[in-house]
């Protein structure tokens, strides 16, 4: 789950870090309110999930409150990624004399956390590490117990920096590090952060990541901003779709049915079985097909959850078949999907022959299931077809 700026700044200076003085508005006139409260030049920011800001002109420096209010009219109306603000971050305008760059992530491949650092913030890392590799480097550390100041000195020195300066720094990347770790964090960035005449060390802008499973875990935070625990923000406020979907999920605890990401296309997928959701979704894009969404099935979802996720993706405008697709499995009884996506398509108003393009899932209670599919001719594959087969069998029935 992501964090807006305004959100992230809180969860940074909850943690120790310093961050400009900053006031978020929903409104011109808030805007003016805040910039006259905070005196003298500010910044506005646009907030949004996605990236490119300043690009787009989501980025605003001004010098007064007028100048700010009107300013903020403009951005208050200004889509970036095909997204909406849900308002503004009025934040003072500092002098920065050095910008760096600091990131607290999971690295997969040697499946530890990993600390990032640059003594080149304030442009894009991949940039930074494609023209100049020498002025990053790349710590792993252990989850084991608490994060020891050592690492993120050893990060920091790394780059050839000394002193007070990198005394302030590894502040900073500590208090990064522990908040990744407490708050179960899949990315914390600073970027930039910078160092001011004065010494100071301040965050700058940030960007944090939840861990979407996590969520529950820290109703504390997230009830403190007044975010949901199942909320799911990408690098886009959820859609309705999305948000009904997570709400058929959590509704009832048997299995999961949900988890799902809108997408624009015309072939509703109910997919599973770990990573052969994914495999699959990939599979019916290289067949030519467009997903209307990806969703994960599995874990034995009741008759009545599978039946409510099967109705709410035949209703979405676009989508002209559904494909139901999983691996071989051995917890999810094939029977009771077959129930569900049938019950789920009628209730829809749709003939489940007409509406299921195919039916793929080997499991325990398959010959069952298979007996219902027989009985309302939908059409059917068992663990003989491979994944791939079946994607290209589903788009195919789209033609």
């Amino acid at each position: 789950m992501r964090f807006y700026e305004f959100e992230a700044k809180e969860v940074l200076a909850s943690a120790g870090i310093p961050i400009p003085k900053s006031i978020f508005c929903r409104t011109a006139e808030e805007v003016l309110s805040a910039a006259n409260e905070i005196e003298g030049s500010v910044v506005l920011k646009s907030q949004v999930l996605s990236g490119g800001r300043m690009k787009v002109g989501g980025i605003r420096f001004t010098t007064s409150g007028d100048e700010a209010a009107a300013a903020a009219i403009d951005i208050l109306a200004l889509s970036i990624s095909g997204n909406k603000p849900v308002g503004v971050l009025v934040e003072e305008q500092i002098e920065v004399e050095q910008e760096y760059y600091a990131a607290v992530t999971y690295d997969g491949r040697a499946k530890r956390p990993l600390v990032i650092f640059s003594d080149m913030g304030g442009i894009d890392i991949e940039q930074v590490a494609e023209d100049h590799p020498e002025h990053i480097s790349r710590t792993h550390f252990s989850a084991l117990g608490d994060f020891s100041e050592y690492v993120a000195k050893n990060a920091v020195a790394d780059v050839g920096i000394a002193g007070s300066e990198l005394n302030g720094l590894t502040r900073v990347v500590s208090a990064l590090a522990r908040l990744a770790l407490n708050r179960d964090m899949t990315l914390a960035e600073i970027n930039p952060i910078g160092r001011l005449a004065d010494g100071r060390i301040i965050a700058l802008d940030c960007h944090l990541d939840m861990e979407q499973e996590a969520t529950k875990n820290h109703k504390d935070l997230l009830d403190s901003m007044n975010i949901g625990v199942d909320e799911k923000r990408q690098a886009r406020p959820p859609t309705k779709f999305e948000q009904d979907a997570a709400f058929v999920d959590s509704a009832d605890p048997r299995g999961v049915a949900g988890n799902l990401t809108e997408f624009e296309g015309n072939l509703g997928l109910i997919i599973g079985a770990g990573g052969g959701s994914l495999t699959l979704f990939d599979a019916v894009r290289d067949a030519g097909g467009q997903p209307a969404n990806y969703c994960e099935i599995g874990g034995n979802p009741s008759v009545s959850k599978a039946a409510a996720l099967t109705k709410l993706i035949c209703e979405q405008p676009g989508i002209e078949k559904i494909a139901v697709m999983m691996n071989v499995v051995s917890n999810t009884r094939v029977d009771i999907v077959a129930r569900g996506v049938i019950k789920g398509c009628l209730d829809a108003g749709y003939d489940p022959a007409e509406k299921i393009a195919l039916f793929r899932i080997p499991g325990s209670w398959e010959e069952e299931g298979f007996a219902i599919l027989d009985k309302y001719s939908v059409k059917y594959v068992d663990r003989a077809v491979s994944m791939d087969e079946a994607a290209k069998m589903a788009v195919e029935s789209l033609r």
